[in-house]
């Protein structure tokens, strides 16, 4: 198939062929964004149309495309997302983007599942407790960034910062990470891509480039995920993310 074909078919895969614009009003803008994000951009690389979905929604709430969040948010449910993998998909990006963020994106998500149908029982995910979400959240960030270098980290935090240490591994790390339903390569996936999306947060970007790798992921799933998220970010910063993508891969 050509790349309008392309276009066409997953137009219709993901969208049920709805346009993309105000066709009457803006035709060639229509064609352009159609073709270049289903002929192009969906088309493209080893990640799953899940997986993308997921970028895809990482993407929209950092950016704060809100009123775009329904309609991919309908198309993920079509071509098989979960909702509670969209769910944790939008908390994941709370530690990153913010709270206010994340629950703007939700009211959009949850009119969406109500408007196909969908009852949101919202089943408990979380793995903690009060008692436990320190030692666990530490556990996991250890394992991903490697225990000496995060014990290194705390010991050399002054005094006036521990508070935010703390807040890193028990909030960041063991009120999200620890949670059911997305595994551990897919919550990096996702951070990487958040902050890749925020930018100005390279030196963030640069640790969980190589977070990624630690748990499993490869520099073509890392390029793969920020390609997706070039239709809603643009070309800037998704030079700057694949920058620190290179910073990173260039010598493993």
């Amino acid at each position: 198939m050509n790349r309008t074909e392309i276009s066409e078919k997953n137009n219709h895969d993901w969208f049920e062929s709805q346009p993309f614009c105000h066709e009457q009003f803006d035709p060639e803008f229509e064609e352009i964004a159609k073709r270049f994000l289903c002929g192009d951009v969906l088309n493209h690389g080893v990640l799953s149309n899940v997986q993308k979905s997921l970028i895809i929604l990482t993407a929209l709430t950092t950016c704060q495309t809100w009123k775009a969040i329904p309609k991919y948010t309908m198309a993920a449910l079509k071509i098989g997302t979960k909702p509670e993998e969209i769910k944790e998909t939008l908390y994941q990006c709370a530690p990153y983007i913010g709270l206010e963020k994340v629950q703007c994106a939700l009211e959009e998500v949850n009119q969406a599942f109500e408007r196909a149908g969908i009852c949101n029982s919202a089943q408990k995910q979380g793995t903690v407790t009060e008692e436990t979400r320190f030692e666990k959240g530490l556990a996991v960030q250890q394992e991903i960034f490697g225990k000496e270098n995060i014990n290194a980290m705390r010991s050399a935090a002054p005094q006036e910062l521990k508070h935010i240490q703390e807040y890193l591994s028990a909030y960041c790390f063991g009120d999200f990470y620890t949670r059911r339903i997305l595994d551990l390569k897919m919550r990096e996936l996702i951070t990487f891509c958040a902050i890749c999306c925020l930018g100005g947060c390279e030196p963030q970007a640069k640790a969980h480039a190589g977070a990624n790798l630690s748990v499993g992921n490869t520099r073509e799933m890392l390029i793969d995920a920020i390609t997706q998220c070039l239709p809603f970010i643009g070309f800037p910063r998704t030079l700057n993310a694949i920058s620190c993508i290179d910073a990173v891969t260039q010598n493993r």
